[in-house]
């Protein structure tokens, strides 16, 4: 039995420069903190090696501290054996990168830069496909059909790309044949690329990556525990938990007479995961003005309970009556603007887009007429 941990895209170093405050801090710190999860699980679960198929780093020029504290962080967990393959962000093009992760690993970090057989264990061989740019414009994985090992030999291939058209990027031309396990007999083809965990067939998985950073994929960071009795057996595939923070996606579906404010309420996480959860609501449906600026305020009264949390009202269409316009102004310049932002929120011969700009900005303006009075009725 050989077993192993299949992990890829940690994107060590990422910026996270859409985020503001100390949160772009903390989420690169718990991509660093990954490595030391991963090593839990490989000695708790008897692994002696951990696949990275690739985007061990985010950039080609990650920032020295970046690459030498990962490199001693897998250092202390020797003996246990990392093999760092390079992916499309951190392509063999990067030479002093590579330059200097040759010169600094420590002997339990194999650097698979060479399409060309590694021994992992008796009997047990590694065949990589390093990307040598980040478009190479070809299937790496080619070589491995032809590629001869010991007869009773463990074939395990390690790859970073697209299958089909099927990538992170969505714009990948380079191609990885789906059956690839299969032609170069390969007893489990470990995969690095995108984001979310797939299984392509029995023998070849997508690992996803360990710590999100993004809200596209539904599932948890985690990594995959693959355990091989024999090249014909097929592999015995566990995921494990490893991420910190959790990206969600939350769909707020309102009619018009719903309560926005307790319909989000039910909708939110308890209150003891919200520090490490980044959420987007995604408000659908029809709301009153009256609900959309008390979901609006609901958010940001939530908000500073959570990593992040924004609201996304592009769906939600405003539903408005006479006395909801009073409640603007029942004359003047604000009452002008109120009625021409309903007229185009509501003018079919208006584009989708344009629409839900006179809908947000009706909603604005409700909210300010709203926050003006409490103003001047407050003592």
């Amino acid at each position: 039995m050989f077993r192993f941990i299949h992990s890829s895209d940690l994107h060590l170093g990422k910026r996270f420069g859409n985020f503001a405050g100390d949160l772009p801090g903390r989420l690169r710190e718990a991509r660093h903190g990954v490595i030391a999860r991963l090593a839990q699980h490989a000695r708790e679960q008897g692994a002696d090696t951990v696949l990275l198929a690739g985007d061990t780093f985010d950039t080609e020029t990650p920032a020295p501290e970046v690459r030498r504290q990962a490199l001693a962080e897998m250092r202390h967990h020797a003996p246990l054996s990392w093999v760092i393959l390079p992916g499309n962000h951190d392509c063999l093009q990067a030479t002093p990168l590579w330059a200097a992760l040759k010169a600094e690993a420590p002997e339990n970090v194999l650097l698979a830069v060479e399409p060309r057989p590694l021994q992992l264990a008796p009997e047990v061989m590694l065949l990589p496909a390093p990307c040598t740019t980040r478009r190479p414009g070809r299937d790496l994985t080619e070589w491995m059909d032809g590629q001869a090992t010991p007869e009773g030999t463990l074939r395990l291939g390690l790859a970073h790309g697209a299958i089909r058209s099927f990538s992170e990027d969505a714009l990948a031309a380079d191609v990885i044949a789906p059956d690839r396990a299969r032609r170069a007999g390969l007893a489990y083809l470990a995969l690095g690329d995108w984001h979310g965990p797939v299984e392509v067939d029995a023998r070849t998985r997508y690992s996803g990556t360990p710590e999100p950073d993004r809200f596209k994929h539904e599932r948890p960071g985690e990594a995959l525990l693959v355990s091989l009795a024999g090249p014909a057996a097929l592999p015995e595939i566990a995921p494990l938990a490893t991420a910190s923070f959790s990206w969600r996606m939350l769909d707020l579906h309102l009619l018009e007479d719903d309560d926005p404010v307790r319909a989000l309420a039910a909708l939110l996480p308890e209150a003891r995961c919200r520090r490490q959860t980044l959420a987007r609501i995604v408000a659908q449906g029809r709301a009153r003005l009256a609900g959309q600026a008390a979901l609006a305020g609901a958010i940001a009264g939530a908000a500073p309970d959570f990593a992040f949390l924004a609201l996304d009202d592009a769906g939600l269409a405003t539903a408005c009556e006479p006395d909801d316009l009073d409640r603007i102004d029942r004359a003047g310049a604000l009452r002008e603007a109120a009625d021409a932002l309903l007229a185009e929120a509501q003018d079919p011969g208006r584009s989708a887009a344009e629409r839900e700009v006179a809908s947000a900005a009706l909603a604005r303006l409700y909210s300010y007429a709203q926050d003006s009075r409490a103003d001047a009725a407050a003592p």
